[in-house]
């Protein structure tokens, strides 16, 4: 990384209690992400955790523009959606999710009716990997609203306790990888030489991500019986965007001026629907997530010596795990992610958002149960 040598580094909050599970390492990024050329601010949220190169769950403000802060998957996001289902019996719509790793082919599929959310063209015309839910934490899950927390915003959302959500986390899949490779096989983690260019490209990555999930949420309706609907919340929370005369790059941090979030807490625990009411000090942002506590590999070590692959499979909260690949299963272990209460507790605490609603999965969807070992389409 450049260092910054004419003025002092950026400044760096950490949005957290003493008493929430930060990483040292995490926080050091953070301040190497400050001593950046050109950084003002950067703001740590409470699920912030290490990642590659730079902290995930951080808004950073910048005159420069860093792909890299964003990372691969532009355009990663959280949408709900409402669900008009009679019975909700999670054994049987867990058998009728539709295979979410098989891509939808414009030609092959032209009569699937999933595509009738597409308005107007594939963003930069990318086709590769639409429909998709992609590995990682990437999921789409049914759950049921639990508990109404904020009356007044529940009603603006037209939800109601047992009412059920579709959750759908994905992003641009490889898209978003192709940008940030063209730009980093000749500029490294250098800042983008022509920030117009990147961000056209960006923003056809951000506008990709939303179709999929779109995508996402129309074929698991047509599989499980309900018609699709526009979702009541989408939010992306890898992105860059202008702000008050300077780049604002969000890794792992949704975007909390005035929007409504899904912060998601894990397969075995409610997420949680806030209004987030964040200003400039917290990057106009919130958390977008438990965050995780324990590393893939350190998960994976721990979970095989804690768990079987079907304890994994029912969830503490009763729900379903589809999800063919065991690794993945150890790897997005409920226990190797932060306590999700303490993450919102620590956003109301520093008045950056307001709880709506729990959500409590029913089923929770990672990738089909007869997939291979570690296959990736």
């Amino acid at each position: 990384m450049s260092q910054q040598h004419s003025s002092p580094p950026a400044t760096v909050t950490v949005f957290a209690s003493p008493t929430s599970w930060i990483e040292s390492d995490a926080v050091a990024q953070c301040h190497q992400v400050a001593a950046l050329d050109g950084m003002t601010h950067v703001a740590a949220m409470p699920d912030l955790h290490p990642g590659k190169g730079a902290p995930i769950g951080a808004a950073m403000a910048s005159t420069v523009l860093y792909p890299f802060l964003v990372g691969s998957d532009i355009g990663c996001g959280i949408a709900v959606f409402p669900v008009k289902l009679k019975r909700a019996v999670p054994e049987k719509l867990a058998a009728r999710f539709p295979d979410l790793d098989r891509a939808l082919n414009p030609e092959r599929d032209a009569d699937d009716p999933a595509w009738a959310v597409l308005k107007g063209d594939v963003p930069a015309g990318h086709v590769e990997g639409l429909g998709t839910v992609g590995r990682g934490n990437h999921f789409v899950e049914l759950a049921r609203i639990g508990t109404i927390l904020d009356a007044a915003h529940a009603s603006r959302l037209g939800l109601d306790a047992g009412d059920l959500v579709l959750v759908v986390h994905s992003g641009s899949r490889g898209l978003g990888e192709r940008i940030l490779r063209a730009h980093t096989e000749v500029h490294g983690a250098g800042p983008a030489p022509d920030p117009a260019a990147y961000l056209a490209a960006h923003d056809d990555a951000v506008r990709w991500g939303s179709l999929n999930r779109r995508l996402l949420a129309a074929r698991v309706a047509y599989a499980l019986g309900f018609e699709p609907a526009e979702p009541i919340v989408d939010q992306c929370h890898n992105l860059v965007e202008l702000r008050d005369g300077s780049y604002l790059h969000r890794k792992g941090a949704a975007p909390g001026d005035g929007r409504d979030v899904l912060i998601a807490g894990t397969r075995g625990t409610p997420s949680y629907l806030v209004a987030a009411h964040a200003g400039p000090d917290a990057g106009h942002s919130v958390a977008h997530g438990a965050g995780r506590k324990m590393s893939r590999s350190d998960a994976l070590r721990r979970g095989r010596a804690k768990h079987t692959v079907e304890e994994l499979r029912r969830t503490p909260v009763g729900s379903l795990v589809v999800c063919g690949d065991r690794q993945l299963l150890f790897e997005e272990a409920p226990t190797a992610y932060k306590r999700i209460e303490q993450v919102i507790a620590d956003l109301v605490d520093h008045a950056l958002a307001t709880p709506i609603a729990t959500t409590i999965p029913l089923v929770t969807y990672k990738t089909p149960e007869n997939h291979g070992k570690r296959g990736r389409r």
